[in-house]
This record gives C-alpha cells, structure tokens and sequence, in this order.
C-alpha cells in the first residue's frame, strides 16, 4: 500500500488543522493505521492508532482531548484532527499501515507502511 499525508501548514497556537492521509490500494480497510511525529532533534514518536474498522482508537498522553483519529474505508483515507494546537506540537507528521494482527500500536516497528510526511508548524 502507498500513504500519502497531506494538510500540514503553518498555524497559531491554539488553532487548528486537519490532516489526511489516502491510501492506495483495496486492502486499506484491513490495515491498523497510525500517525506519528517527529519534531527537530527527536526521535518518531506515536500520535494516535485507529482499528481497521474504525471502532477502536488510541492516543498519545500528550494529545488525548485535543486530536481525533478516524478512518473512512470507502474514501481509502485515514484523518487526524488536531485543536488546541501547542507550540510542541510542531513537527513532520507521518501517516502509517500495519497489515496483520498488532500488538503494540504504539510502537513504530510494528508499522509496515509509511508516508512521506507533512509538516506542522505551530507557532506562539
């Protein structure tokens, strides 16, 4: 599958963004799929996960109540809906797919697939 992340910009802080990621190919709806970060001198760090069908979803500590997964299976498109931006929100955000069963969806290794990237920039 190839993952294509898009929406990333330049935002005030406490504003908002809404990022997408759209998938190639019909196995899209098997797929966990997740977001992750990377911000200048750190290390890919887990966002969020959303189940294949949608019905489970986990987060990160330090976006809980402020992003929102989701998934339309028929779109081939995963979101990530991000409010109350932070300053330490910035970072190039990846979009990724983990075929099969997953264990730890937190963890990057267990992702198969990755996108090329979007950049957030939330500024003071």
């Amino acid at each position: 599958v190839q993952l294509q992340a898009s929406g990333g910009g330049l935002v005030q802080a406490g504003g908002s963004l809404r990022l997408s990621c759209a998938a190639s190919g019909r196995t899209f709806s098997t797929y966990v799929m997740g977001w992750f970060r990377q911000a200048p001198e750190k290390e890919r760090e887990f966002v969020a996960a959303i189940s294949w069908n949608g019905f489970a979803t986990y987060y990160a500590d330090s976006v809980k109540g402020r992003f929102t997964i989701s998934r339309d299976n028929n779109k081939n498109t995963m979101y990530l809906q991000m409010n109350s931006l932070k300053p330490e929100d910035t970072a190039v955000f990846y979009c990724a797919a983990a075929p099969g069963l997953v264990r730890r969806w937190g963890t990057s290794d267990e992702y198969g697939y990755w996108g090329q990237g979007t950049l957030v920039t939330v500024s003071s």
